[in-house]
């Protein structure tokens, strides 16, 4: 699913001169990384270097659950968190949490650039923050070391790394799975070290992390 960016510019204390922190946490060759990546090119362009942009990936600043404070904080400008890190401060992004919500990618552009969209956006600048727009992060796909998930009964009794949300705790233990709350940074270790069996990740992240 998309991803809300949030961001503010903090001076630098030269005139004219400003730094953004860009902080996120998949690997900088994800589509989300490269665009991060190109917004950082574009962005110094444009400002004719006014703007210094640096990006942080793979959690080198913070993690998702540990990000939006340090946006409050200032102690970064900009991020591109998961919805459902947004839990507490605008539930009703967990309707993205939803699974079958939408029949195609299509679908959910239209829901996301409508009305229904701004509307949200606006329940999140609503709390302190400047919500830029929806960030496309792909689909989730769910991923075991056990056994290929054909059927949902496949998904029985394995535990499944998930985002700090009440919506994908509900969605695994529907299928008999046992969900358990994880910072993504610990995915990796967590399969390696059989702390968890599966989890739910766009592909490019199950690629790029080497969950498989």
């Amino acid at each position: 699913m998309g991803a809300v960016a949030s961001a503010l510019l903090a001076t630098s204390g030269v005139a004219a001169e400003y730094t953004l922190k860009f902080s996120h946490v998949v690997s900088a060759n994800t589509p989300k990384g490269k665009a991060a990546d190109f917004f950082e090119k574009r962005l110094e362009e444009l400002s004719g270097g006014k703007i210094d942009v640096q990006v942080y990936p793979s959690s080198q600043l913070y993690n998702d659950s540990a990000v939006l404070k340090a946006l409050t904080l200032n102690s970064v400008q900009m991020a591109a968190p998961s919805f459902s890190k947004f839990g507490k401060i605008v539930p009703q992004l967990a309707l993205f949490d939803l699974p079958f919500l939408f029949n195609d990618i299509d679908q959910l552009h239209r829901v996301q650039d409508g009305p229904v969209g701004e509307k949200l956006k606006g329940l999140v600048t609503a709390k302190g923050f400047v919500a830029l727009n929806f960030w496309d992060n792909g689909f989730k796909q769910l991923s075991s070391s056990e056994k290929p998930l054909i059927m949902p009964k496949d998904a029985e009794g394995q535990k499944f790394r998930i985002m700090s949300s009440k919506v994908l705790e509900a969605q695994f233990k529907a299928v008999g799975a046992n969900p358990q709350m994880m910072p993504f940074s610990e995915v990796y270790s967590g399969l390696q070290q059989g702390v968890i069996d599966g989890a739910e990740n766009p592909f490019s992240n199950i690629w790029t992390k080497k969950f498989h």
